[in-house]
């Protein structure tokens, strides 16, 4: 069982609407958890796998930074970096241009001032600007564009002048 992009996003509005918490579903390689807890435990697997299948549409673009983002994420819980984390705050697309053919919002080494879009997350057809809430330099990309996130999940780390 594998569900497409459209069918998770019809399971995250029934879940919106419904009393219901969180939703787990799994069948052989496939799992997916759907949660509407802010602190959630169980997603390490699912996680992992979504992240993969974002990763083949991403490495065409440039393989390079897919492949040295993804080991820097995987190795981010363990030894925490310095400096503040520009979190999402919802569950929805990520999406780092602000249109498929202009260039990233922000780069490595780029300035950012609190109150700057530096992301765009889709969630049920609505757009949603990211802004920035600290000023710095951005010192990591933590997520892939269009990868789908959860909730308080560190899309940029950025470093205070």
């Amino acid at each position: 069982m594998n569900l497409n992009v459209k069918e998770i996003r019809e399971l995250m509005a029934d879940l919106e609407k419904s009393s219901l918490r969180d939703i787990a579903i799994s069948d052989g390689d496939f799992s997916l958890h759907l949660s509407k807890n802010e602190a959630v435990q169980a997603p390490v697997a699912p996680a992992a796998t979504a992240p993969a299948t974002q990763a083949a549409p991403a490495a065409s673009n440039t393989a390079a930074p897919a492949d040295s983002s993804a080991s820097a994420a995987s190795e981010a819980p363990a030894a925490p970096a310095a400096g503040k984390e520009i979190k999402a705050p919802m569950v929805g697309t990520v999406y780092l241009k602000p249109k498929p053919d202009q260039p990233d919002f922000k780069a490595v080494g780029d300035h950012v001032e609190k109150g700057e879009t530096v992301a765009i997350i889709e969630a049920m057809k609505l757009m949603t600007e990211i802004k920035a809430d600290v000023t710095g330099t951005i010192a990591e990309i933590l997520v892939e564009n269009e990868e789908v996130v959860d909730f308080d999940k560190p899309l940029y780390r950025v470093t205070t002048d």
